[in-house]
């Protein structure tokens, strides 16, 4: 038996609801949270002991998802039907997990389940914003053209993804780089470089003492070094985990200078396709922002729009919640104002991602170029500081000699 986190909502009252569930399966999961009244939003196997710590790569990537909408849009729309379309996917698909995922949705459709309830039985690898574009689709009668628009929002949101991973590539290798010569150098090269140093017993300037002092540390208590470094990540990860904790990381992380702004711009592109395209699918606007909550990886954002779902049942204005936050651009309900208010939402979410995609680029180009002359600034101080307190040292013994 496994436990599986799962965040749903009551088919009664809409309640949003978060807990943990066991069950010796996803699907059977799925089923046991069904026959409880719950609409499962979204479901991940909880992880214990060793278990936690251990890198899956038996896993879907985004690019893998990207591919398979692509591919089964390509082929609905050349009227294929959808089980020879799945089938004809599993040959053109090389993740493992995923080939045999689409095999398995593929003969339960065959079977007669609907498309949409047959991706529902993996909530690990299809989330519930694929799942209801494709339920939209199959009761509009419009799969062909939904398949297309989750195609189109994948790809734009893996797209988004990977400049912002390629972005932070050089300035962590970089670092990471400097971090390791710096320690070798700590460990084998200052101790031969201050050695007569020390043996002349002059007064040595405070920041020699300080270069010798972490020489000595390193040298005698690395160990020390390591387990700090360990602990820290352990508690960082823990604290991630926990709701709460998670919560404060978030908006600090919105905080940052210059990487807030990323990361707000990133959130507000990801709400605003995803909900333009659950909206453009045929899903009711409340339903398509819970689903969009859920596609959130800040918090922040999710709490705003599980608010926006409470203040629109009410018959409340769509951007309120977010023209009330100091978090959202003001921008953003600013634009979902005039949208309500013209009835072209889905138009002005359009205008939005599209707005903050070029922002969101713009940024990413000046961060890159900023961060190579910084680099290179704090690389130049930390050999200039190493230098000076060897050679400094050296040039006032030779002189009094």
């Amino acid at each position: 038996m496994s436990l599986y986190n799962y965040r749903a909502k009551t088919t009664e009252n809409d309640e949003m609801l978060e807990g943990v569930v066991e069950a010796e399966s996803e699907s059977l999961a799925v089923d046991i949270l069904e026959d409880k009244g719950y609409i499962v939003l979204s479901l991940e196997q909880k992880k214990t002991g060793l278990a936690a710590l251990e890198i899956s790569f038996d896993r879907v990537k985004i690019k893998d998802l990207v591919i398979f909408s692509r591919q089964l849009s390509i082929l609905i729309s050349a009227e294929v039907p959808v089980v020879e379309a799945l089938k004809d996917a599993v040959g053109q698909t090389n993740n493992p997990k995923l080939k045999k995922t689409i095999a398995e949705v593929a003969s339960e459709v065959e079977g007669g389940v609907k498309f949409s309830e047959a991706l529902a039985h993996f909530p690990k690898v299809f989330d519930g914003f694929f799942i209801n574009i494709i339920k939209s689709g199959e009761v509009s009668g419009r799969l062909q053209e939904v398949l297309v628009y989750l195609a189109d929002q994948l790809e734009k949101d893996y797209d988004l993804r990977a400049k912002i991973k390629g972005a932070m590539i050089y300035p962590v290798f970089v670092i990471c780089g400097l971090v390791v010569v710096g320690v070798l150098m700590m460990i084998f090269v200052v101790p031969k470089l201050t050695e007569m140093l020390t043996q002349t017993g002059a007064k040595l300037p405070f920041t020699t003492r300080m270069l010798i002092g972490t020489s000595d540390f390193l040298i005698g208590y690395w160990w020390v070094l390591i387990i700090v470094v360990a602990v820290f990540g352990f508690v960082v990860y823990k604290v991630n985990e926990s709701s709460a904790g998670k919560r404060v990381i978030d908006k600090v992380a919105l905080k940052l200078p210059v990487f807030g702004k990323l990361i707000n711009y990133t959130a507000v592109i990801r709400f605003s396709r995803s909900f333009r395209t659950l909206l453009i699918g045929g899903v009711d606007m409340v339903e398509a922002l819970e689903i969009s909550s859920g596609m959130m990886s800040n918090t922040v954002y999710e709490d705003l729009i599980l608010e926006t779902v409470n203040v629109v049942k009410d018959g409340g204005e769509l951007g309120l919640v977010f023209s009330k936050s100091k978090y959202a651009p003001k921008m953003l309900s600013q634009m979902l104002e005039t949208g309500e208010n013209t009835g072209k939402v889905k138009e002005v979410l359009e205008k939005v991602s599209e707005f903050y995609t070029r922002e969101a680029n713009n940024l990413i180009a000046n961060l890159m170029a900023l961060l190579e002359p910084f680099i290179m600034i704090i690389l130049g101080v930390a050999v200039g500081a190493m230098i000076i307190s060897i050679i400094l040292p050296m040039y006032e013994i030779s002189s009094n000699m």
